[in-house]
């Protein structure tokens, strides 16, 4: 039987359709997937995001253990900071895509739901004798994500932010910066609440930390603080979550990223740090950095409104360059946009090439990423 997150009976009464998703049951959506796209692009969105693998990382050689199996720079981290990375396996391939918070005196990881119990394996089989405790509080803690231009007015609006705040027992008085965290006790056993900005859609936003028992009093809170703004919070299921995150060209674990692909080859090289000493996967990643044959991420701009799937042949005159990856139509743009993996000689932005939509060639071209970029404030 799949996993429940804490919000699951919140989930059922607002009339979520729900799907098993990397062994949990989540909602896919509750009015309709271009609804809930256009509050978060507009408005205010929610998205339960409890089935993501929360880590945390206590002892004196927290930092070492995390140094060796993450591809960025833990150890430059500021106390407060969330920094992304990759975690590799020895041949350079990703083993998952991780957001890694430093949190004085312990250390949060956050994994993706369908890694997380491979990701546990993999600590313990490198932790050696490092003086460090892994404890996976997944199933203690919940996670909820704010998103949306108006999402923010809980923690920037100065009327509001002291209602926010004293539920949130004084976690801070200053607005959380762009990928950095607060937390209301300690993220140990007495943990209240952590808050932090990081975000999956391309829009501001901000994600909630706590323990599950807390979770619904507290999103009553929210939502009243944000009606009072005049802000509506809609709920938002995986379906408007996958067509925001492919418009903000954001690579999706099992799509845009696997085993078999490295860091270089999916456009995520600024988040691997050569110079920071050893960590794995490092010597074979340092061999794939300079291999010019290996295939590389781009995207794509389709004709007409055709969409092309996850595995559609991309061509160019008439031969294969390519595989997609994600595709939608999006709701923003008005177009057919994909991701996929091409030939890094056909990767320059213009290219003119076809993708395979269900046996029929549909006129593409190479596009920058990202497809979407929130409007300027």
């Amino acid at each position: 039987m799949p996993n429940r997150t804490p919000l699951y009976e919140w989930h059922v009464a607002q009339g979520a359709r729900m799907v098993d998703f990397a062994g949990w049951e989540m909602p896919i959506q509750y009015t309709s997937i271009v609804e809930e796209h256009e509050a978060v692009r507009k408005g205010a969105g929610l998205f339960d995001i409890s089935h993501m693998g929360r880590l945390v990382f206590e002892g004196p050689d927290a930092l070492d253990l995390i140094q060796f199996l993450y591809t960025n720079d833990a150890a430059s981290m500021k106390p407060g900071q969330a920094r992304y990375g990759l975690i590799c396996n020895e041949a350079g391939g990703i083993l998952d895509d991780v957001l890694v918070y430093r949190l004085d005196p312990v250390w949060l990881m956050v994994v993706n739901a369908s890694n997380r119990e491979k990701i546990i394996d993999w600590i313990e089989k490198h932790q050696g004798n490092r003086q460090v405790r892994v404890t996976d509080k997944t199933f203690d803690w919940a996670m909820l994500a704010f998103q949306g231009p108006k999402a923010t007015a809980m923690v920037e609006t100065p009327s509001l932010r002291e209602q926010t705040w004293t539920f949130a027992e004084n976690i801070g008085r200053t607005p959380v910066k762009y990928y950095h965290a607060a937390v209301a006790g300690s993220p140990g056993a007495s943990l209240r609440y952590i808050l932090s900005r990081t975000g999956y859609t391309g829009e501001n936003g901000y994600e909630l930390i706590a323990p599950k028992e807390q979770v619904l009093q507290d999103l009553g809170a929210i939502t009243e603080t944000l009606q009072k703004a005049g802000v509506r919070l809609q709920p938002c299921g995986l379906g408007a979550r996958d067509t925001l995150r492919l418009e903000a060209a954001m690579a999706l674990y099992g799509h845009e990223l696997n085993e078999s692909i490295d860091p270089f080859q999916a456009g995520l090289g600024w988040a691997v740090k050569m110079d920071k000493g050893n960590f794995a996967g490092r010597e074979a990643l340092t061999r794939r950095q300079g291999d010019v044959s290996l295939r590389v991420r781009v995207g794509l701009e389709l004709e007409g409104k055709r969409i092309a799937r996850e595995g559609s042949s991309v061509l160019r005159d008439g031969a294969s360059i390519g595989t997609v990856t994600s595709g939608t139509f999006s709701p923003t743009l008005g177009k057919a946009i994909a991701m996929a993996y091409i030939d890094p000689k056909q990767k320059a932005a213009g290219t003119v090439c076809e993708v395979d939509v269900r046996g029929k060639p549909s006129p593409a071209r190479v596009v920058a990423m990202p497809f979407y970029r929130k409007p300027k404030a």
